[in-house]
Order: C-alpha cells, then structure tokens, then sequence
C-alpha cells in the first residue's frame, strides 16, 4: 500500500516523524507537508502564486503552501501514481467538535477522501511528547485494522488520542462531534509602531459534549473515531427550505 502522510504542524514536527516511523511498516510512505506551522489554516489552497517544494535530507518534502496545498499536488500525480490512503497527523493538540472546521490536520485528509482508502486524520489531546509517542502507538492499532473497513466515498476518520498512558486507555469509541461554546473576545494590543492589532480569541469550552460525542469519549479516557463527510448539505432541511422558496412565489 501506498501511503501519503501530510501534516500542519510543520515538515519538522516530531508527530509527523512518530507517524513516518509507524506508518513505513504498513506500506510504502511518502511524507509531503508545510514548511511551516499551518494550525487554523482550514481547507484552503493558494491560488494566487506558485507552490515551492523542497525535499529534505531525510526524504521529506516540504510545501510552502497550507495542508490541502501539499496533499492536493501529491494526490494528484506529483510521484508519477497516486497513493492510496492519505494520513494526516499527528498533530500536537485536539481537533475535537467545531474544532474539524478550522483544522488544518482535518483538511489534509478531507483532501485524500475520494483515493481508494479512508482517509485518516488523527491528534493527540495531549500537549507532551509522551502523548504523541501514544497517539502513534494507536495510529498503528488502527492501521492494523483498517482495510477491513468499507465506508462509503468521500468518508474520512477524525481520530482523538485521550490524555492519558497507553496502558489506561479504556478502549475505542465511534462518536459524533459534540460542539464549543463561542470562542472567547479578541485580544486588543499594540505593536512597537504603534498601531492596534488584534490576536483571534481563544476556543470556546465544550458545550455539548454528552455521552456519544467526542469531547464525553475523549474525557472518559476513550480514543474517539468520528466518521466525517465533504457532503455539508443541510439534507433534514431541503424540504423546509423547498416550502420557503414555493410560499415566496
């Protein structure tokens, strides 16, 4: 199998290195990320310039472009094939609930999701190395497993590693997102010219967050797995919008 493994942490974050080192036994690995920290960039492309590459010493590409940036050009034949299965991850904090729309780690799979074989989007909801070595030790756990999964296209899987040692995780849950409060005001400062800059706000709290969600199997000690899709139609709500549109005739 060939796996394209891309990140937003940056080309020399240590997640991705743990994730190289675990994904290289389950198949051929190509390593394509930014060349720098790219949290919060969502499922953007640069459209506006060229896309610079460089390949490192190590074997690694680096892009200087966003998440989907990287996994776009090589899912799209850079290496002369396309691989099969993109991972993303793993990244140095949560992508829990509201968290997946800003997600950086979340787009680079979403960008994967129409190759042969789900997409994986895994984070660790801890902040210490030791997290990240755990979140590969389930990265593997789950690779192991996976071609026996049959999803329909277009599906990804946004995995959360709990905060805690391997040996206490209780088990693997399928969650739903669960959703954060608004996020906190804008932090007003000043430069050294003088001027007034703002720094975004910090996420909101878990607000739902009940049993069945990520946020409750995170919390729980539990690995949540929460199936997504590209398909952001609103489906319960065609029919109410239908009969909007017809009574504004």
């Amino acid at each position: 199998m060939t796996i394209l493994l891309s990140n937003d942490d940056g080309v020399t974050a240590k997640g991705l290195a743990l994730s190289f080192e675990t994904l290289k036994s389950h198949g051929q690995c190509w390593v394509v990320a930014p060349d720098n920290d790219c949290s919060g960039r969502g499922h953007s492309l640069t459209l506006s310039r060229p896309l610079r590459m460089k390949e490192h010493d190590n074997g690694f590409f680096s892009v200087d472009g966003t998440p989907a940036d990287c996994v776009n050009l090589a899912a799209s034949g850079l290496f002369g094939r396309l691989p099969e299965r993109v991972v993303s991850g793993i990244n140095s904090c949560a992508n829990l609930g509201d968290d997946v729309l800003y997600s950086g780690t979340v787009a680079a799979a979403m960008e994967g999701r129409m190759l042969a074989k789900t997409a994986i989007a895994i984070s660790s909801c801890g902040r210490e190395d030791r997290n990240l070595e755990i979140s590969a030790r389930v990265l593997n756990d789950l690779m192991l497993r996976l071609d026996n999964l049959n999803l329909p296209a277009g599906t990804i899987l946004n995995v959360n590693v709990p905060d805690c040692d391997y040996d206490d995780i209780r088990g693997m849950k399928v969650t739903r997102l669960g959703h954060r409060a608004g996020s906190k005001p804008p932090v007003k400062m000043t430069d050294p010219r003088g001027n007034t800059v703002w720094w975004i706000g910090g996420v909101g709290k878990p607000l739902v967050a009940e049993e069945g969600t990520d946020f409750h199997a995170v919390s729980s000690g539990y690995v949540s797995i929460t199936p997504l899709q590209y398909d952001k139609t609103g489906h319960a709500t065609l029919s109410l919008v239908e009969d909007w549109l017809g009574a504004c005739v």
